[in-house]
């Protein structure tokens, strides 16, 4: 690689044609990081701010070329992973990503797109947890989703986090970034096989804000392809979010979204975050 050409990163997951979520939300927080995306379109959404209308899956194997022509094209720096519609999909996907297993992979999985379709098929969670899980570097999911991770075919009895977290630890995941949405606070902790690494808090927006997922996995992709280690990655991932989402704005009548160049707006036209925004800085860590 020149040394002018920026790192590169990977990401495979929905168009979301809002920019809230998705693909479009990976390469605008990939941008403002320092890094290059590319990406591999997993579906396509038919939606706005407020709501999904449509999900369309693509071809397992149109998946799978697109990744292959992009990787034996350029030095990828970092894989990040979404949402994606199919079992054969996140096959293709674990497939490719295998023969580059010492490239960081970020996985961010999504099983909530939107209420009337289903994105969490036993399948689909099978697959995830089987396939990719295992190949992760850092994965970052809500309680729910490492739940449903760690049962996937949900027959047997739910497990509590703590062993849902060590279960996923165990099949090869090396690091988990469990996210947990209070009243007031959003609680994320960091976990590893020697334990939790740390826990930061921060003040929860009130607004509903697109994306939240999305751009945390791509900011922790983006800084690990800027060679930080993953606990750093994550520590620093989670500053950028919160500032993000500390100037959301919603650009039609549904969701707020974040906004991932918030650093490069002029001091002088920096407007004063909305009363319901959070105006502390985050909380401290525990270690």
């Amino acid at each position: 690689m020149s040394s002018n050409t920026l790192p590169i990163v990977l990401t495979f997951g929905l168009s979301d044609p809002t920019g809230g979520s998705g693909l479009q939300a990976d390469l605008l927080t990939l941008a403002s990081m320092g890094c290059h995306g590319v990406s591999v379109l997993t579906g396509y959404t038919v939606r706005d701010s407020a709501s999904c209308d449509e999900v369309t899956g693509l071809d397992p194997d149109t998946v799978a070329t697109q990744a292959r022509m992009l990787l034996e094209d350029m030095p990828i720096a970092a894989f990040k992973i979404g949402a994606a519609t199919r079992a054969e999909v996140v096959s293709a996907i674990a497939e490719v990503v295998a023969d580059y297993d010492d490239i960081p992979l970020i996985l961010a999985p999504d099983f909530t797109l939107d209420d009337e379709h289903v994105l969490a098929a036993d399948e689909l969670r099978e697959s995830i947890a089987d396939l990719l899980a295992p190949q992760t570097t850092l994965l970052v999911a809500d309680t729910a989703t490492l739940l449903a991770l760690a049962q996937p075919d949900g027959d047997a009895e739910v497990p509590t986090l703590d062993a849902a977290i060590s279960h996923l630890l165990s099949q090869g995941a090396e690091y988990i970034l469990s996210t947990e949405t209070g009243t007031h606070r959003l609680v994320n902790t960091l976990f590893s096989e020697e334990g939790q690494l740390r826990q930061d808090m921060w003040d929860r927006p009130a607004q509903r804000i697109m994306g939240i997922t999305d751009t945390l996995g791509s900011a922790i992709a983006a800084l690990l392809a800027n060679g930080q280690e993953p606990a750093e990655a994550a520590r620093e991932a989670q500053e950028y979010l919160y500032q993000a989402a500390r100037n959301a704005f919603r650009p039609g009548m549904g969701a707020y979204l974040p906004d991932r160049f918030f650093w490069a707006r002029n001091d002088e036209d920096d407007d004063t975050p909305p009363d319901d925004a959070a105006d502390t800085p985050p909380g401290e860590a525990r270690h």
